[in-house]
């Protein structure tokens, strides 16, 4: 390699690393520093208040409802893109991706045009005691709405990589769909599997603007997290801000450690 080429190697190196410090590491740590910044008794005093522990609670109960459901849903689907044959996959394809697209106070908007009191159907549930919108009905909809295409986006390209030679082999030793889909295809794509329930988890626990719409961000009722923390800096509680937001942020690491903890021991 030339002078000039290494070089150039290195500087786009240091414009990484400068990037990342700048936009990623610094503001995390100092967001670190000034939680802490009347020691931690007060931490512990803010986030166990009860309107945060119930903010906790409803943050939670979502994440619980939604990654299970889309994590079920982006296997099916990527399944149905990649290994079948039906018409149309670019249209399903681009209506799936369709969260990454449009933005979140927009999904609000769309739920509550459907599931509100005026909506198509918010009438005909409310008659039958079921209300969607600034409820928690509601809010897990919004979720599970915006973090729906990351298992799916994740297990389409591992499902073409693996191509399809050993499930044929499999199906011509006799094995059934399922029997072949549980022994063959689901080991295959646990990684991009893993890596859909990671960025849906990380995606479910910081939602924010279409939560923000179908919830009404009711004290102690309909607030999770985000909601929570952003209340607090707007009343000028910064501690209890940052101490929310660190357990936000626990949350997400934990989910990431977790996840190649298990990576390690499976290598």
């Amino acid at each position: 390699m030339t002078d000039s080429g290494r070089a150039s190697r290195w500087t786009l190196r240091y414009i990484a690393l400068a990037y990342l410090t700048g936009l990623l590491l610094l503001p995390i740590g100092v967001a670190l520093i000034k939680t802490f910044d009347d020691g931690i008794g007060e931490v512990f005093t803010q986030i166990t208040k009860p309107d945060a522990i119930h903010a906790f609670k409803m943050t939670m109960l979502t994440v619980i409802i939604a990654v299970p459901l889309n994590t079920v849903f982006g296997v099916a689907c990527a399944h149905l893109l990649v290994r079948s044959n039906i018409r149309l996959k670019w249209l399903i394809g681009a209506v799936v991706d369709m969260p990454f697209a449009v933005s979140p106070v927009v999904i609000g908007l769309a739920l509550i045009l459907v599931y509100g009191t005026g909506g198509w159907f918010g009438a005909d549930l409310a008659e039958v005691g079921i209300q969607v919108i600034f409820s928690t009905p509601g809010i897990v909809m919004a979720v599970i709405f915006v973090s729906l295409p990351f298992v799916a986006r994740e297990v389409i390209p591992v499902l073409q990589e693996i191509g399809t030679d050993q499930e044929a082999a499999a199906e011509t030793l006799g094995a059934s769909a399922w029997q072949t889909f549980r022994k063959i295809t689901l080991p295959a794509i646990r990684w991009g599997v893993s890596y859909g329930i990671v960025l849906t988890t990380a995606r479910s626990l910081g939602e924010f603007g279409a939560v923000t719409v179908v919830s009404g961000n009711i004290t102690g009722e309909t607030q999770t997290l985000p909601l929570y923390v952003s209340q607090q800096f707007e009343l000028f509680n910064s501690v209890g801000a940052y101490s929310a937001s660190l357990i936000l942020a626990i949350l997400a690491l934990g989910t990431l450690l977790a996840m190649n903890l298990m990576r390690r021991g499976e290598d």
